[in-house]
């Protein structure tokens, strides 16, 4: 029993509460299972720990870079602000976590769990009517991360283990159910291409694509006939894009702080922040998110790629004909080149206008525009809009995704007083399906979850219940489902 418990004693010193070794000895595990050789088993160990070691360097630095501007806001003007972005988000749940005592390594078992309830839906399909494996496992980390600590927070009674097992159970259900949601939609757009999405955004896919007819029409005119200047073109790039809207942010905000009150010693009510130079101080700062931003995806692609190999490896062998809900980023090479940006340039637009009427009305809490919700939320949504219904319905709906992403963001920031660490989720989904479950479980407890739950499991038996000859034929053999659909 002695030795029982020194191993016990020993994992969870230096495994279970260490994130970074955690992910790597589940994907151990993983490629174990999968009969890889011994070296590969410890090449993939190596990179996903290594991974997680580079995406902690680049979280630490986002924080670093940013928390002074927050500590500024909040001293000057007591505001509080709020970076709504996946990245930020999971950021700020993970710093909460742990400001209440709880290890971040708790996201990662509830990862897991989520993922095997996804796994058990799929299995049962001619049942949970659910055809979609969600596969894209940065989302899935960034998720689980906001999605445990809306568990603590909202039920801080609960050990850990519960909270895992909460957290999986409906995060895993979320992630099948969502991306079942866009199978048809993203069958039509590929012409058969046999995935569907799983990212931040599918009940806003799905939404779209419900919305798109009204608003277009029947004879709208497509993106493809639109012609944008070439300079544009600039903004598909995640640095210059992100550079820009931060050196666009970060020069008003500070710009309003001033650089005599940043240069002012704390001792004297300032932030005693040292530079030369006012407009470099402002554009290194916004460089330098771009900067931690790209280490911080660097290391989630590298740990990422082992952990999602390690599993979905499994999966195909568990359960073939399943079809894999992928990054959205999969389906814009069968959309016209130019709704991306259409998205992006609408959706920015909407955010825009969005914080200035969070400025002017003086919300208890400020959202600074993150590039992953504005780009591939609305990028996304323009794609789908326009295959839909065209340029029309793909400016009008992104516009007012921009709106909804910051008003619901900070709405979520201050319920679930993430504003405190700097960051939310901010993606569409996360922003409004996940804002109504959570004031469900703030309001009437455990009730609340419970009705979530069942809520999500039955969206899958309604859209069977619409289509039941053609309902897995979309996926099990999409030519037939072209005909007997007449669709071209």
């Amino acid at each position: 029993m002695e030795i029982l418990k020194t191993i016990w004693m020993f994992f969870q010193t230096n495994i279970l509460t260490q994130p970074a070794f955690f992910v790597g000895f589940l994907v151990l595990i993983g490629s174990i299972l999968l009969r890889k050789k011994w070296y590969q088993c410890y090449a993939s160990f190596v990179k996903a720990t290594v991974g997680y070691l580079i995406l902690n360097v680049g979280s630490g630095g986002l924080v670093n870079t940013f928390r002074p501007i927050l500590a500024g806001l909040n001293q000057r003007f007591n505001l509080n602000a709020a970076v709504i972005d996946p990245y930020f988000g999971q950021n700020a749940a993970q710093h909460a976590l742990e400001a209440v005592g709880r290890t971040s390594s708790l996201l990662f078992l509830g990862l897991l769990v989520a993922f095997f309830v996804n796994i058990l839906l799929v299995a049962l399909r001619k049942v949970t009517k659910i055809r979609t494996l969600f596969t894209t496992g940065h989302i899935m980390m960034q998720q689980s991360a906001t999605g445990m600590w809306m568990i603590i927070f909202f039920f801080p009674q609960f050990q850990d283990a519960t909270a895992v097992i909460m957290l999986g159970v409906i995060l895993g259900i979320f992630w099948a159910v969502s991306s079942n949601l866009t199978v048809e939609i993203t069958q039509k757009l590929t012409d058969g291409g046999g995935f569907a999405v799983g990212h931040q955004q599918m009940f806003g896919v799905w939404l779209v694509d419900k919305l798109a007819p009204k608003i277009g029409g029947k004879n709208a005119k497509p993106i493809e006939e639109l012609e944008l200047p070439g300079w544009l073109s600039i903004f598909t790039d995640n640095v210059v894009a992100t550079s820009t809207l931060m050196l666009l942010f970060f020069g008003v905000l500070l710009s309003v702080l001033g650089p005599t009150f940043l240069k002012t010693p704390a001792a004297e009510g300032g932030l005693g922040i040292s530079f030369n130079s006012f407009p470099f101080y402002v554009m290194t700062t916004a460089f330098n998110m771009a900067v931690y931003l790209s280490i911080l995806q660097l290391g989630v692609r590298m740990f990422v790629a082992e952990l999602t190999e390690s599993f979905t490896g499994i999966s195909e062998k568990l359960l073939p004909g399943s079809v894999p809900a992928v990054d959205c980023a999969a389906t814009y090479g069968f959309g016209s080149p130019n709704a991306p940006i259409v998205g992006f340039f609408f959706g920015a637009l909407g955010q825009f206008l969005a914080i200035i009427g969070l400025v002017i009305f003086k919300s208890p809490v400020l959202i600074i525009t993150g590039f992953v919700p504005v780009f591939f939320d609305n990028a996304t949504f323009a794609v789908f809009a326009n295959k839909a219904s065209g340029l029309k319905a793909a400016a009008i709906l992104t516009f007012c995704s921009g709106i909804i992403q910051v008003l619901c963001g900070a709405v979520c920031a201050h319920i679930f007083e993430t504003y405190q660490y700097g960051g939310w989720h901010g993606n569409f989904d996360i922003s409004t399906i996940w804002l109504v479950g959570g004031l469900l479980q703030k309001y009437i407890g455990i009730v609340g979850y419970v009705i979530g739950v069942i809520a999500l499991l039955a969206i899958p038996q309604i859209q069977y219940a619409k289509d039941k000859e053609h309902y897995f034929q979309v996926v099990e053999d999409w030519d037939a489902y072209k005909a007997a659909k007449g669709i071209e």
